[in-house]
C-alpha cells in the first residue's frame, strides 16, 4: 500500500485559558523512517488525563500544539527499515510511554508519553516506532483494544506489577471509570474479593455483575472506610486503587489492610495529602506512585486477559466528527469503563 500524503486528525490549540479542540483537514503524513511504522488510527479511547491536558491542568510544558489522546489501535500500513516486529496488514496498539519497554521506568521515560509530551492518536494515521506498540489479539476488536494503553495498564501495573496481588485478596476500588472496572475484571479473574464504590446505586448493580464481592454507595455512606472495614471484619483492603486523590486518600489509608498497599493513579478531587507514617509502620502497609506502566506489562495483560476472555467495557462510541462531544462526555464522569471515538 502506498503511503498518503494526507490526513485529517484534531489538535489541541494553546487559548488564554487551557486549549480548543480543532479539527485539521489536508495534515501532512510522515513516511515511516527506520524502525518506525505507519498505523492507518481505526480506534481512539480517551482518559480523565486527556480532559485535563485540554483544561490546562495538565503539565504538557509551553506547547502551542498538541495532538491528544494517548490511547489508539489500528493496522499497519507501511514500515521502515529494519523493523522486524510488524508488517504491512497486522493489527496493533501503541504503549502509553514510546519507550518503556520493560523493568523500571528511565529518567527519559515521561518525555515519551503519547497524547502529552508527544503528539498523541486522535488522528487518521500515525507515525511511531515499532517498538512503541503491540500486536491485538485476534479476537480483539479495535475498539477494545483502544481502550487499554493507559487505564487497562494502569491497573495491572498497580495490582499485578507492583501489587503482586494474590488469589483470596480483597481490592478496593474508587468509582466505575476505566481504571476502576479494569481492576475490578483483573481482581475478580486473579480469584481476588473486589468491593466497589460509587454514588451511583446503577452502577454498582453493573459492577456486581461483572464481579463485585461487594459495593458501597459513597453518597448514601461518606465514611465508606468505616464500611469496607466493616465489610472485611476490620482487615481493610489489601489492594487499593486511590484515583480519587486528596479528597479520598484519608480514607484509603485508613482502611488499607496489614501489609497492604495504596496505589496512588489518580487526583479528581486534587493531588496532595499527609501521610499518616505511623500508622503505616505499625501496619507494613505501603504506598506506591502508577503512572501507567511498561510494554511488557501491557503484553503480559493481553496474555491474561486472552486466557481468561476478558472484554473491556466500553460505556459509549463517538464517531470521530463527534470528538469533542466524547471529550464533554468524560467531563461530565456519568461514563462505566471506557469512552471510544471510532476513527
Amino acid at each position: 500500500m502506498s503511503t498518503p500524503k494526507h490526513q485529517v486528525r484534531y489538535q489541541l490549540v494553546k487559548q488564554p485559558q487551557g486549549y480548543a479542540l480543532q479539527r485539521r483537514d489536508a495534515e501532512p503524513v510522515r513516511a515511516p523512517s527506520d524502525g518506525e511504522v505507519l498505523v492507518r488510527v481505526r480506534a481512539c479511547s480517551l482518559n480523565r488525563r486527556d480532559v485535563m491536558v485540554k483544561k490546562g491542568f495538565y503539565p504538557i510544558g509551553a506547547k502551542e500544539t498538541l495532538v491528544p489522546l494517548s490511547d489508539g489501535a489500528g493496522e499497519v500500513v507501511a514500515v521502515g527499515r529494519g523493523v522486524t516486529r510488524f508488517k504491512e496488514g497486522d493489527r496493533a496498539a501503541a504503549i502509553f510511554f514510546q519507550n518503556w519497554i520493560s523493568g523500571r521506568p528511565a529518567a527519559t521515560t515521561g518525555a515519551s508519553a503519547l497524547g502529552g509530551a508527544l503528539d498523541g492518536m486522535l488522528a487518521q494515521y500515525v507515525t511511531l516506532p515499532a517498538d512503541g506498540l503491540v500486536p491485538i489479539p485476534k479476537e480483539m476488536s479495535f475498539d477494545e483494544a483502544a481502550s487499554l494503553p493507559c487505564a487497562a495498564v494502569t491497573a495491572w501495573h498497580a495490582l499485578m506489577t507492583r501489587g503482586r496481588m494474590q488469589a483470596g485478596d480483597t481490592v478496593l476500588l474508587q468509582g466505575t471509570g476505566g481504571v476502576s472496572i479494569f481492576g475490578l475484571q483483573f481482581a475478580f479473574a486473579a480469584g481476588g474479593h473486589p468491593v466497589i464504590t460509587s454514588s451511583s446505586d446503577e452502577k454498582l448493580a453493573r459492577a456486581k455483575a461483572l464481579g463485585a464481592a461487594a459495593t458501597i454507595n459513597y453518597k448514601s455512606t461518606p465514611e465508606w472506610s468505616k464500611a469496607m472495614l466493616e465489610a472485611t471484619n476490620g482487615l481493610g483492603a489489601h489492594h487499593i486503587l486511590e484515583v480519587g486523590g486528596s479528597g479520598t486518600l484519608p480514607q484509603s489509608l485508613a482502611c488499607v489492610a496489614p501489609g497492604g498497599n495504596v496505589a496512588l493513579i489518580g487526583g479528581l478531587s486534587g493531588f496532595g495529602g499527609e501521610v499518616p507514617v505511623l500508622s503505616l509502620i505499625g501496619r507494613s502497609a505501603s504506598v506506591t506512585g502508577i503512572f501507567v506502566g511498561s510494554r511488557a506489562d501491557f503484553e503480559t495483560m493481553l496474555q491474561f486477559m486472552t486466557r481468561h476472555a476478558i472484554r473491556p467495557v466500553i460505556d459509549r462510541r463517538f464517531t470521530f466528527d463527534d470528538a469533542a462531544a466524547a471529550f464533554d462526555y468524560m467531563d461530565t464522569g456519568n461514563h462505566f469503563g471506557k469512552l471510544v471515538i471510532s476513527v
